[in-house]
């Protein structure tokens, strides 16, 4: 499954899609829409540190210092590794007692921000934006 899903051009790029659009579609269980949304959060999370790395190389390497020795990269990859493992824990452990994974620092919030709620929609199921709906409160109690 692996290798079919390498071999297909920009398959990343259609499972972030995928996983966002289905992440939105309220009929699906929202703690299986939520964990999707936080796949998606973990991903462009995890992109951030091997993006350092690189850029830390280039410089090491433009200040005449050489490159960066081995073992550094190593334990910097080593750490997101198991961070990494340890958030998977988490989530399929918090999953399989029914819970929401919701304890990971700034992903968790963020992921709680763009799902969608029942109070975002209105009486007849229409989606209604934030900065109306404060308006049509207002409107009821009046």
């Amino acid at each position: 499954l692996y290798g079919l899903y390498r071999s297909i051009p920009f398959s990343g790029f259609v499972a972030f899609f995928a996983l966002n659009f289905l992440s939105g579609n309220p009929s699906i269980n929202r703690l299986v829409r939520y964990n999707m949304q936080q796949a998606i959060f973990i991903d462009i999370a995890l992109f951030f540190p091997s993006l350092i790395l690189g850029v830390g190389g280039l410089i090491a390497n433009g200040a005449g210092g050489g490159a960066l020795p081995p073992g550094v990269s190593e334990i910097f990859s080593d750490v997101i590794f198991g961070t990494l493992l340890v958030m998977l824990g988490y989530c399929v452990l918090s999953s399989a007692f029914g819970r929401e994974p919701d304890g990971i620092p700034l992903i968790s919030d963020a992921v709680k921000d763009r799902m969608p709620t029942i109070d975002m929609f209105d009486d007849e199921g229409r989606f209604v934006p934030r900065e109306f709906r404060n308006k049509d409160e207002d409107e009821k109690k009046d």
